[in-house]
């Protein structure tokens, strides 16, 4: 089976603003991504075994808001492949009560944040009703770390090291930080290293191979494969792709003195029990 920890649904351009969806060609270079979702257009693209953690997103600051409810929709409609998370935009008023309805009333499984695209850290003193009610219900955390395309999002906001003091205060939550924290690869690293429950994914990351390439490396040589989970931010890619392109990775070193990433691990990662990790398979 192949978990996919990272992937979203929206109504495209209904839930942005224009100022998003203008910004959003810089998204992956050469090439302007089609950001509508169909549940149909992802399945015929991954192994029938797959199922796939989905989200929303929630961030006034960089013009994006997709209601919890629209999520659980998505989920009642495939609950048998999906598996919805909650988001909220700490910034705005009622977010409190809005995490409580998503999992209480809505039934979703996890939370999903976007410090960077909100504009705020979460480290802040502000947000520890989250982190505290994250570890009372068992949620899972999702966050965005690494770089944007969107202008008015502070990289200060994304920096994989802000998750450490938050790791520290709140041992029991399972953390995910998206991405890898590109361009900051080795702050995650170094932080999912020294806290047991705290992940990255690899998602929307093959299509920068040799970037990758340096990151699975430094994963290799600090050991720490095992805390590295399968994502792909679909629709910004898909699983298929995705697969592929961890599997050609070693390619790039044929006929150089470059050591190869472990293929063993890379397989393992794809088909991690994410599930289990999370504590999502006894819901």
């Amino acid at each position: 089976m192949i978990i996919d920890v990272h992937s979203h649904t929206w109504k495209y351009p209904g839930h942005f603003s224009e100022d998003f969806s203008r910004q959003a060609k810089r998204a992956r270079a050469g090439m302007e991504v089609d950001l509508t979702v169909r549940y149909e257009d992802y399945r015929a693209t991954a192994p029938a075994e797959t199922k796939t953690i989905v989200f929303g997103s929630k961030a006034k600051l960089s013009g994006t808001w997709v209601d919890d409810a629209y999520v659980a929709e998505y989920v009642a409609v495939h609950p048998d492949t999906l598996i919805g998370f909650l988001s909220v935009d700490p910034t705005q008023e009622g977010w409190y009560r809005e995490m409580e309805v998503g999992h209480q009333e809505l039934g979703l499984r996890g939370i999903k944040l976007l410090p960077m695209y909100a504009g705020f850290r979460p480290d802040e003193a502000s947000l520890d009703p989250l982190w505290r009610y994250a570890s009372k219900h068992h949620l899972p955390v999702l966050l965005h770390t690494g770089t944007t395309f969107i202008a008015q999002a502070p990289l200060e906001c994304t920096l994989p090291r802000h998750l450490d003091p938050v790791a520290i205060r709140y041992p029991d939550v399972k953390i995910i930080m998206a991405h890898l924290g590109h361009p900051y690869e080795g702050e995650c690293i170094v932080t999912i290293r020294k806290h047991p429950n705290v992940y990255a994914d690899i998602s929307a990351l093959h299509y920068r191979p040799f970037q990758l390439y340096h990151s699975l490396m430094l994963t290799q040589e600090y050991g720490v494969w095992n805390k590295l989970l399968f994502g792909t931010d679909y629709p910004f890619t898909t699983v298929n792709a995705t697969i592929e392109g961890l599997r050609k990775l070693n390619k790039m070193t044929e006929g150089t003195g470059l050591p190869k990433l472990n293929e063993k691990a890379i397989e393992e990662m794809i088909h991690r029990d994410t599930l289990t990790i999370l504590g999502l398979n006894n819901k």
